[in-house]
């Protein structure tokens, strides 16, 4: 009779263990894994709105799941600072396509920046392997897909797992851009924010992401870029990998990345697409897509490197969301302007032309296309006849 008392105490205790500390690792099943990452987040998180339950789900692991029996999956890791909610729209597209889409919540994220002072690379390292074997235990093939760190996280991960099928990468930071990056490693201790946190003019967090990261934050960034670049020096990629990247792009090289996936991701089937300005010939291979990143008719100067992954009709990120980044490295005069609603361009952080205010780009208006050219990789298609050849997004053609 005392069974049940037994398995309530259990359980409260479990919740209890995740309200303090680091977030939960070690769970048996994503569902575990998400109840107990909900628990920690509602003990830890500091709150940005009144909509506790709708920042919760924002910033929990998610899953999406296909009609009928899913026999592919697809497991999706956020960047640095950021959160689950940058799949919000990649992960039902994929779903609405038969997979089983999961994403994860980096140890250190979906809280308050603060709780990123000590974590480590590792454990990013051991979400993205529990929750990958948890997977793999589920459905016959699994793909592993990442923007920014996350696309550092699980290349790493899939150079030493085989059997993962193939890759999907959103900006994939393999190499900073910032020469100096590797200096986070080792400042820390003394200097934990590179920026304030109590200066009273950068914001610490937004519903779904981190505005702010510690010194340490950056460190473990830049070890994922380390172990990205190793496993890329020492042998080609031959699974099919789509990479998604912007030309001007103030996080990582870019150059380093289309170099790279001309030379060691070798697969036919893989693509990438490339927003900007047309690369040297050599590097303009066939299956190097290239998308024109300068759209005046949605006041966009240039592409960002987070913006990829959200539809143009996202409720918080899209052309008419509620989320607008003003926090762009620009005049303190010309961000309250943005905050105010006044009319902005889009661009990518530090972006300046006299007269306009910028905030930053968080929509792709070639989405629609973005996803069919990584339906084409994820099934195996050599051609790219079918897809669009067109220079404008189908949005704003008549």
């Amino acid at each position: 009779m005392r069974l049940p008392h037994l398995a309530l105490s259990l359980s409260l205790l479990t919740l209890q263990a995740c309200a303090s500390g680091d977030a939960p690792l070690g769970q048996a099943s994503f569902a575990e894994y998400r109840q107990q990452t909900l628990a920690w987040m509602q003990a830890n998180r500091t709150f940005q709105t009144d909509d506790h339950g709708a920042e919760l789900e924002w910033n929990a692991p998610r899953e999406w799941r296909p009609d009928g029996v899913a026999k592919r999956g697809i497991l999706l890791v956020h960047g640095l600072g950021d959160s689950p909610f940058s799949f919000n729209d990649v992960g039902q597209k994929l779903a609405d396509q038969g997979f089983l889409v999961r994403s994860v919540l980096l140890p250190g994220h979906g809280s308050k920046p603060s709780d990123m002072l000590d974590v480590t690379l590792k454990q990013w390292q051991e979400v993205v392997r529990e929750q990958a074997q948890i997977m793999q235990r589920e459905v016959p093939t699994v793909y592993l897909g990442g923007f920014s760190t996350g696309a550092n996280l699980v290349l790493d991960y899939a150079y030493e797992h085989p059997e993962i099928a193939g890759l999907v990468l959103f900006s994939p930071a393999f190499r900073p851009e910032n020469t100096y990056a590797w200096l986070t490693q080792y400042i820390g201790w003394f200097r934990p924010w590179l920026a304030k946190p109590d200066d009273g003019v950068r914001p610490m967090q937004t519903p779904v992401r981190y505005l702010n990261v510690p010194t340490n934050g950056f460190a473990q960034f830049y070890r994922s870029a380390l172990l990205a670049q190793n496993h890329i020096e020492q042998r080609p990629y031959d699974k099919p990998v789509f990479v998604a990247i912007t030309q001007h792009d103030s996080v990582l090289d870019t150059a380093y990345v289309l170099d790279n996936f001309n030379t060691r991701f070798r697969n036919p089937t893989s693509r990438l697409i490339w927003y900007g300005d047309t690369p040297a010939p050599a590097a303009k291979t066939p299956r190097v897509l290239v998308r024109n990143d300068y759209l005046p008719q949605y006041r966009i100067a240039q592409f960002s490197h987070m913006g990829l992954m959200f539809s143009p009709d996202d409720a918080l990120y899209g052309k008419d969301g509620k989320q607008r980044i003003c926090w762009n490295g620009q005049q303190a005069e010309d961000m309250h302007k943005c905050l105010n609603g006044d009319p902005v361009w889009y661009s990518d952080w530090g972006h300046r032309e006299p007269g306009k205010v910028f905030a930053r780009l968080t929509f792709n208006p070639y989405f629609e296309w973005q996803m069919a050219v990584m339906m084409g990789v994820l099934n195996g298609e050599r051609s790219s006849a079918s897809l669009s050849l067109v220079d404008e997004p189908p949005s704003s053609r008549h």
